[in-house]
């Protein structure tokens, strides 16, 4: 019963790896560089990034009255990290301009280090390395392939098909290798160096994959949520995190002015509003979420809205997952506060598919297994195309 079961799973494995392997190999690939892709910018670019730490650091609100570009600006947000050799960013919207400007200042100095307004060549190399990883560098070919799609969104489907049947391959190996190795599992998980290379490349493929199943299993079953909305909708609904789009207000006819149901406001009136110093908003912040991490201060764009503060932890073992706040602008009282750890399990790993994906859920420790599983999966269909092409060589000669 078991042996044409067996054969049904290896005849999946087999063409599900065959028909992903050019576009598996490319992403995982490109994966295992951009694990790194935080340390890999801010290594080129570590001006950017880093101070000399040389002498008293100035208060936030200094940082910003020496912020030139403010004065033809709105300040969007300012993040701060606890290390004291880390710049402070500031992002600033200029009026006129759609997207907004990240300027890097020395906390020491006041001085401007850099801007993100023109990528640098490592951002460029990275931007490269993700495209290829996402959209197989479609969306840098200005031609349309198809007229039914946009060349991104046809990068996005063959990558959202190859991703699939990878983690296909990834399931019907496990119960390829479960029932075979579980008796002499010792033999499953080293490599017999003394064979020949046919036997040494049969034992990479399976033991390499052996090790690393259960990262490769949560990248497989993460990538195809950056590919498919339905499967991106199914992901949410399962963890609990989804939140259906809002609806459009509906436009009211309107009223007459002479109605006694009619309030005219006085257009001459505009709302105060004075937000309290970006200093006592980083100590209120840090009040409520006393930990060392990265802040993020985003403030409101009207009135009445709230000041958004986002924390995360830093370290080799630090747990992925922001903690979020929510200040009244004007007086800094909590009205809100959401601790990631206090979220119900379901929605921790719902809110977690990025983290999970790039490796990213307990810090550098994970990162680096990720970036070791997904140089291992670069490897597999490789490994795996060698061993099918020896079974039919090994097949053709035993029928000549």
């Amino acid at each position: 019963m078991w042996k044409p079961i067996r054969q049904f799973l290896n005849d999946i494995h087999l063409y599900a790896g065959l028909l992903s392997a050019l576009v598996v190999i490319a992403v995982c690939f490109t994966g295992t560089l951009y694990v790194y892709n935080t340390e890999i910018r801010e290594f080129f670019d570590s001006e950017r990034y880093f101070t000399s730490a040389q002498g008293n650091p100035k208060t936030l609100e200094e940082l910003k009255s020496g912020l030139q570009p403010l004065q033809q600006g709105k300040l969007v947000s300012v993040t701060a990290y606890s290390a004291a050799d880390r710049s402070v960013q500031f992002q600033v919207k200029t009026e006129g301009e759609e997207k907004v400007t990240t300027y890097f200042v020395d906390p020491y100095t006041g001085e401007v280090l850099a801007d993100n307004a023109k990528k640098t060549t490592s951002e460029e190399l990275m931007g490269y390395v993700f495209s290829l990883h996402r959209w197989l560098l479609l969306d840098k070919v200005e031609t349309p392939l198809l007229e039914s799609m946009t060349n991104q969104e046809l990068g996005r489907l063959i990558n959202g098909i190859a991703t699939s049947l990878f983690l296909l391959g990834v399931l019907t190996g496990i119960f390829l290798w479960l029932p075979k190795k579980a008796i002499n599992w010792k033999q499953g998980l080293s490599v017999k160096w003394s064979g020949n290379w046919k036997r040494i490349n049969h034992d990479l493929h399976n033991t390499l994959a052996f090790y690393s199943i259960i990262a490769l299993f949560i990248m497989a079953v993460t990538g195809p949520f950056w590919s498919f909305g339905w499967y991106k909708t199914g992901w949410q609904k399962t963890w609990d995190t989804y939140q259906a789009p809002k609806e459009e207000k509906k436009v009211e006819p309107a009223k007459d002015a002479n109605s006694p149901n009619l309030v005219l406001e006085d257009s001459t009136q505009v709302s105060e509003y004075v937000l309290i110093s970006l200093d006592e908003a980083m100590a209120a912040a840090t009040k409520h979420l006393t930990y060392a991490g990265v802040t993020k201060l985003t403030f409101p764009e009207d009135p009445e809205g709230d000041l958004a503060v986002s924390k995360s932890r830093t370290g080799f073992f630090a747990r992925a997952g922001a903690d979020q706040l929510k200040l009244n602008a004007q007086t800094l009282e909590l009205k809100e506060k959401v601790l990631f750890a206090e979220l119900p399990v379901r929605q921790q790993v719902g809110k977690s598919v990025k983290a999970l994906h790039t490796g990213e859920i307990f810090g550098q420790f994970t990162k680096f297994l990720w970036a070791v599983a997904c140089a291992i999966a670069t490897s597999l269909p490789i490994t795996g195309t060698m061993i099918w092409l020896n079974k039919r060589k090994k097949k053709r000669v035993a029928k000549g």
